[in-house]
């Protein structure tokens, strides 16, 4: 199978791979969301000593710097209540953790999740953390330019391997949220 972007030699169904995938994001996998069939979901395999950005896009097309969206965990605070939320934008773009998310979480401070409470809480690798699978109680903010991406590589829940899910997708995933100004072209 070819993917739909980036040049990879070894891509097909992710329904068919999910021995490569984290327990949580099989089971989104293989369940499916929002009316869009586990089918359409690709799993690419790809060298974990190159899951950087930039590194990936240099080793698989300069062109997957504007299809690739990176999803960071965030945590906003208010009293003593901590609400955990993850943030997907475009990898050429940074996420405006003290504007937009902290707005959108009603919170006081805002900042990217500890390393340990994010692979903690989402079963996932660091360096690897996708939407796809999360806590169904957190918050998924998207950037609306994810979404109107036809495909989008994102990560797999390991630094091994990576995803490519259509733009409407991942709006569709639970919890999901188009939040405006979310990622700021760096």
């Amino acid at each position: 199978m070819r993917a739909p972007l980036g040049s990879f030699d070894d891509a097909g169904p992710a329904a068919d791979r999910l021995d490569l995938l984290t327990a949580p994001v099989a089971a989104a996998v293989s369940a499916g969301w929002g009316g869009f069939p586990a089918e359409q979901i690709i799993h690419v395999d790809t060298d974990p000593a190159i899951a950087d950005t930039a590194v990936f896009v240099e080793h698989h097309g300069a062109e997957l710097l504007d299809s690739s969206a990176n999803c960071v965990v965030v945590a906003g605070k208010r009293g003593g209540e901590v609400t955990l939320a993850a943030c997907l934008v475009l990898s050429h773009s940074r996420v405006d953790v003290n504007g937009a998310v902290r707005k959108q979480l009603g919170a006081r401070k805002a900042s990217f999740a500890p390393m340990e409470t994010a692979v903690g809480e989402t079963g996932m690798e660091y360096g690897g953390i996708t939407p796809v699978g999360l806590p169904a109680a957190w918050p998924l903010l998207i950037d609306p330019a994810v979404v109107d991406e036809d495909w989008v590589l994102v990560g797999s829940g390991s630094r091994r391997g990576k995803l490519i899910v259509p733009g409407k997708a991942l709006a569709a995933l639970p919890g999901a949220v188009i939040v405006e100004g979310l990622g700021i072209r760096s």
